[in-house]
């Protein structure tokens, strides 16, 4: 279980939170095989994958960087060690971004400039908070949102009223005492921004 967390949201060098970074799109990241599906139906689009190792799902994330873009939010939900933070370190990767992208355990936020003149990554873990985004108020997500990619981990309830469009990314793995490494991640994609996801990550 994650240890409480004790401190406010600060960036990657202790600086508290803020909107930085400034609008562009960072590298593309390399391409992984792994097999998927998707579906669209109106404004809202799924993609399936399967996920090998927590080296796929490192890759994924850099190919999601891809697709990113200031003000995107990416909601990431699953159990503890499904594999969440390994995601967004991808993403940190393929958006070229300073500082190891670590789970924020005993912060509520991290910022991660951009080295590339692209988007900041804005790392939330909103385990710890119930209260919907009233109690998220102090991180100032609203201000970091429309010049930084924010993800947010168990966001779920929580950031939605952020923005209308967003991704939702679930991550099931096999339960029980099992060492299998295998995780099918599903990303729904809600609102007009996410309508060519599926060709996007092709």
């Amino acid at each position: 279980m994650e240890a409480p967390h004790s401190s406010p949201a600060v960036d990657s060098t202790g600086t508290p939170v803020t909107g930085t970074g400034t609008p562009g799109t960072g590298p593309s990241g390399t391409g992984t095989a792994m097999s998927g599906t998707g579906t669209g139906t109106g404004t809202a689009v799924t993609v399936t994958l399967t996920v090998e190792s927590p080296e796929q799902m490192q890759d994924l994330g850099r190919r999601l960087a891809r697709v990113l873009a200031p003000g995107d939010l990416v909601m990431l939900t699953g159990e503890l060690g499904a594999g969440k933070t390994t995601l967004t370190r991808g993403l940190g990767e393929g958006l070229g971004v300073r500082g190891a992208v670590t789970s924020p355990t005993f912060v509520i936020a991290r910022v991660h400039p951009s080295l590339v003149q692209g988007p900041a990554l804005v790392h939330v873990d909103a385990y710890r908070l119930g209260g919907g985004l009233d109690e998220m108020e102090d991180l100032d997500l609203d201000v970091s949102l429309p010049e930084s990619v924010v993800v947010v981990e168990w966001g779920d309830g929580k950031v939605e009223e952020l923005s209308e469009d967003r991704l939702r990314v679930l991550i099931d793995r096999a339960t029980g005492d099992t060492d299998d490494e295998r995780r099918e991640v599903t990303l729904m994609g809600i609102g007009p921004r996410w309508a060519g996801l599926r060709d996007e990550l092709a």
